[in-house]
């Protein structure tokens, strides 16, 4: 094999692999529904797939899915959203029941690395309140556009009086 054909297709392995990264997993309650938010680092425009699955008991239940098949009884209480760099997992009713350790997969396509997993323990008293404009936040784009227009909006009011 020519040398550089080997350094081009090392290169290309490279690149393609570590696609995407899970930053942060984190859970809360919004009124009586459990959420889970699973923030990751996508480094292509792969379509991404997801598993939110939960053990207990030494079991594992998948919960919501794209890589294989829910558990009925997850299915009707289940959905899933995804935003930039963002899955979330919302499950309906959440009861003492629902306690134990949630798990977020993902695999980009064409991702030869493997799956990224990343765990939380869940218990219902230790939850927290999710915050009512947390996805504003996530995206700081729209944070940093509303702080840097308070000047002009002041300008503007002034320029009214």
């Amino acid at each position: 094999m020519n040398p550089t054909v080997g350094i081009a297709v090392i290169l290309t392995v490279l690149q393609v692999a570590h696609c995407q990264m899970i930053k942060d997993l984190s859970a809360c309650l919004l009124g009586q529904n459990l959420r889970v938010d699973c923030r990751y680092e996508n480094k292509t425009d792969n379509p991404m797939t997801y598993e939110f699955s939960i053990t207990k008991d030494n079991r594992k239940h998948v919960i919501h899915s794209t890589m294989s098949v829910s558990e009925n009884i997850y299915r009707s209480r289940s959905n899933v959203t995804m935003h930039r760099n963002l899955v979330c997992l919302y499950l309906q009713s959440f009861t003492t029941s629902d306690e134990g350790i949630y798990t977020c997969e993902l695999k980009a396509t064409n991702d030869y690395t493997g799956n990224q997993i990343r765990n939380i323990t869940v218990i219902k008293d230790k939850l927290e309140k999710c915050a009512g404009f947390s996805l504003l936040i996530q995206n700081t784009s729209w944070l940093l556009l509303l702080l840097l227009s308070l000047p002009l909006l002041q300008a503007v009011d002034f320029v009214s009086l």
